[in-house]
């Protein structure tokens, strides 16, 4: 289950020191360079496509790394899942929506909530909790 609470939901509070924060969906870059960097997230059994929520700072570390709005290396974010203490830690809402996923990219995003849960393992769609 994700979040950092293991809940389902990308809520974060003063114990998530990571900011758990950007609902997003695994690509095999990201995965690759997130256990470069210490933080192998297939040892707990993600693997491209699932939904997860991300640690903000690495998503926008990945961001920055990106070589271009279509590098994979950057998770797309499911903005109606995604939590507002994202834009308190470093990441803008133009991030956010220059990288949301389909179909919220076409619907110009939406607004951050709280209680939208994602499931880490389901792929396309709209993230819903399954376990």
């Amino acid at each position: 289950m994700t979040g950092f609470y293991r809940d389902g939901y990308c809520r974060t509070g003063p114990e998530d020191g990571g900011n758990h924060a950007v609902a997003g969906v695994l690509t095999k870059e990201f995965l690759d360079f997130s256990a470069s960097r210490g933080n192998n997230l297939r040892s707990i059994g993600l693997e491209p496509g699932c939904k997860w929520c991300l640690c903000t700072a690495r998503w926008k570390e990945a961001m920055e790394a990106a070589k271009g709005t279509g590098d994979p290396v950057v998770p797309k974010v499911f903005l109606h899942a995604t939590h507002e203490s994202a834009l308190d830690n470093g990441i803008t809402m133009d991030a956010l929506k220059k990288y949301a996923a389909e179909p919220e990219a076409a619907g110009g995003g939406g607004s951050l909530e709280r209680k939208a849960p994602i499931s880490p393992g389901t792929k396309g769609g709209i993230a819903k909790e399954t376990h």
